[in-house]
């Protein structure tokens, strides 16, 4: 059932099908506000729907009349499917297909679609934008490539990079060995966030995005940031930023603003 939280926003829990498994994901509208476009959230590799990323961004943007779906992938969170078992590059990329089928056809929310993911959710966004039409796309720490990731990994001795995301995971090393870079097609309209420390996705990858993108397209770099973006400085400005992304790419004013 839906539900009304703090910021006067409605909060829904909604259930979708993608191949064979039921995904779970959380919808926030922006109350008085008819037929809002909407940003869908893609996760990172070991992360789920909570990420505080994705959870200050939806507050964000149903503040400024934007609605926000976020979603755990298959084998994530509340999903369906075993972790490892059912993990990979294709499925994602599926399940984010499905996602923004499923809102599409909701009455509630209007045509225009923004997309945002972190690490590998942001590769899942590349490489889904152009055949869903997005609007306008943020990605943080993506990778084009994934054997930089398992090299680090492995270096590290773990196979959970992130801080906040899931513990208790392992993944198939064969889902990061990928290479998108000739795969990603029709490319614009994309704001690259990317920290300059990052340890587990290298920053040139970054530069590497934005050389293949078309106008408009804009990359900053965070100072001093890592893959979990801890520094509150560049939460901050992540959100600012991509908050006037989306308001552009989005074409969307709410009435009184």
């Amino acid at each position: 059932m839906p539900q009304e939280d703090i910021c006067s926003n409605i909060s829904e829990e909604v259930s979708f099908t993608s191949d064979d498994f039921v995904l779970k994901g959380t919808l926030r509208l922006p109350a008085d506000t008819p037929e809002p476009p909407v940003v869908i959230g893609a996760h990172g590799l070991f992360s789920n729907r909570n990420s505080p990323k994705q959870v200050a961004l939806a507050e964000a943007c149903c503040a400024h009349g934007i609605a926000y779906f976020r979603f755990d992938h298959r084998g994530c969170g509340e999903s369906e499917g075993d972790f490892r078992e059912v993990t990979s590059l294709g499925g994602r990329c599926n399940d984010l297909i499905s996602a923004a089928n499923a809102i599409r056809q909701r009455a509630d929310v209007g045509k225009r679609l923004g997309l945002f993911g972190s690490s590998l959710g942001g590769t899942v966004c590349l490489l889904t934008g152009a055949s869903l039409k997005a609007d306008a796309l943020v990605t943080f720490a993506t990778p084009l490539r994934g054997e930089p990731i398992l090299r680090a990994m492995e270096e590290a001795g773990e196979n959970e990079p992130h801080a906040d995301e899931d513990p208790g995971r392992s993944v198939n090393p064969d889902v990061l060995r990928f290479d998108v870079t000739g795969d990603i097609k029709s490319l614009r309209n994309i704001l690259i966030f990317h920290g300059d420390s990052d340890k587990v996705v290298s920053p040139s990858e970054a530069h590497r995005i934005y050389q293949r993108a078309e106008s408009p397209k804009r990359l900053i770099m965070f100072r001093d940031g890592d893959h979990r973006m801890t520094l509150k400085e560049n939460q901050d400005k992540f959100i600012r930023e991509a908050l006037v992304w989306y308001k552009a790419g989005l074409k969307y004013s709410p009435a009184g603003s």
